[in-house]
């Protein structure tokens, strides 16, 4: 049986949209037949430091406030109102659908995976965490 597919897409944070310069912030990636929906943000301080050498203007305590709720849409959580009851693929579709705000994601990709776990950690070192 062959591995089941996923999508994925890069979570950029685009400090001046008009410039479309952006920072790698995390990953999403969705497998519909494991049902499994899952993100990695980079953690605060480091996203701080990279949005400091790009905008400096910008208020990275606002932007992981932001972050945080995008994390709790991915994982369902309640806190983050009616999206977060929708169910995995509505979620993930929500999530990366394209919008002119200071978090967009890439273009969705696709692969296959036994395990999308450990295929969003491998992701999320070579696309985001990787210096």
């Amino acid at each position: 049986m062959p591995a089941p597919a996923f999508s994925y897409a890069v979570v950029r944070v685009v400090p001046r949209v008009e410039r479309e310069e952006f920072v790698n912030a995390g990953v999403s990636l969705f497998c519909a037949e494991r049902r499994y929906l899952g993100c990695r943000l980079l953690d605060p301080t480091r996203l701080a430091a990279r949005l400091r050498a790009l905008a400096p203007h910008v208020d990275a305590t606002e932007i992981v406030r932001h972050l945080e709720s995008w994390r709790a849409v991915c994982e369902g959580d309640a806190s983050a109102g009616p999206i977060a009851a929708m169910s995995v693929s509505e979620r993930f579709h929500w999530l990366v659908a394209p919008r002119s705000t200071s978090i967009q994601t890439s273009a969705v990709h696709a692969g296959i995976s036994d395990d999308p776990a450990t295929t969003l950690a491998h992701l999320f070192e070579t696309l985001v965490a990787a210096d």
